[in-house]
């Protein structure tokens, strides 16, 4: 570890930089978001990745579902989702995933997974299933997926871009040299050829995005480099954040990037022709990702016209 990350790092519990400073969750939207996902027994990543942003966007009245489980069949080093052999398996979960979704009025829903190397089909058909619940009870309803590699096989990818979402997101989440430590059983070019496949299969009728974050020691170089790889590889949305370190038994933060160095990434992926770039230390790959796409609706459900009826900046 220490050879690819470098001898120094930032203690666990050493204090973070002012720019992290964020409120506490509690406002009513977000324990009414909570209570309707816990009536549902519904997972999300805001909770299973202890997300910064969870209260800020939870009392704005978004979520990021996460189906197939709480389990992860992979172990990254930087992630909180608990690893081990997944049991998960509720066919109607696609349904309750949808039924949420409709009632919560999102003009922009976003569905990731867990890894499931377990499955044939790597979780595929689960979320061909939340695609189209999603189109049956709430139809004004964005969908974006942030999807496993599926090990780089083809056809659990082609299933999923054939139910045309509006936006397909697969996180290359660090530079190359970082493969072997971050994210183990996973590689670089694998996830590059998977975003580059989704855009040939589907064209203009699917928006292609990806994330990185920063933190582990990478140079500026090589995250320019890595902005030219998938750009290369047809991405056109993107978003860069700061890795922050879960508990001591994952990776340590190397240093904290500052929000001046988030805008010069920014301006370095609009140089390349991305066509949306979100770039900061509290940016996560579904912060705000109403705003990565242009929307024709606005949100319809009591938590959307509540937030909507709440003045600006209050």
């Amino acid at each position: 570890m220490v050879e690819v990350l470098g001898g120094e790092v930032q203690p666990h519990r050493a204090r973070k930089p002012p720019w992290f400073r964020v409120p506490a969750p509690g406002g009513p939207r977000y324990r009414e978001l909570r209570a309707l996902i816990d009536s549902e027994r519904l997972h999300t990543v805001c909770q299973e990745a202890a997300c910064p942003n969870i209260g800020e966007c939870w009392q704005r009245g978004t979520a990021t579902f996460m189906i197939l489980g709480d389990t992860c069949t992979r172990r990254c080093g930087f992630c909180n989702v608990k690893t081990g052999k997944p049991t998960w398996n509720d066919p109607l979960e696609p349904a309750r995933v949808a039924r949420s979704v409709a009632r919560m009025g999102l003009r922009h829903a976003v569905i990731t997974s867990v890894d499931r190397d377990d499955l044939p089909d790597y979780g595929a058909s689960a979320f061909v299933g939340v695609i189209r619940q999603i189109r049956r009870q709430a139809p004004r309803c964005r969908v974006e997926v942030l999807t496993p590699d599926f090990r780089g096989e083809e056809m659990p990818l082609a299933r999923v871009i054939a139910e045309r979402p509006d936006v397909f997101n697969h996180n290359v989440e660090v530079v190359p040299r970082l493969y072997p430590l971050a994210r183990r059983g996973s590689t670089f070019q694998r996830s590059c050829r998977v975003l580059r496949n989704a855009k040939e299969m589907a064209g203009d009728e699917v928006v292609t995005k990806s994330g990185l974050m920063v933190g582990l020691g990478e140079s500026f170089e090589e995250m320019v480099d890595a902005l030219g790889t998938l750009r290369a590889n047809h991405v056109q949305v993107l978003t860069i954040g700061q890795y922050l370190r879960p508990t001591e038994n994952h990776l340590p933060i190397v240093r904290y990037w500052h929000p001046d160095e988030f805008r010069a990434l920014e301006r370095e992926a609009y140089a390349m022709g991305f066509e949306h770039v979100a770039a900061g230390p509290l940016v996560r790959s579904s912060y705000h990702a109403d705003q990565h796409v242009p929307q024709a609706e606005p949100g319809v459900g009591p938590l959307a016209q509540a937030a909507a009826r709440r003045p600006a900046g209050a």
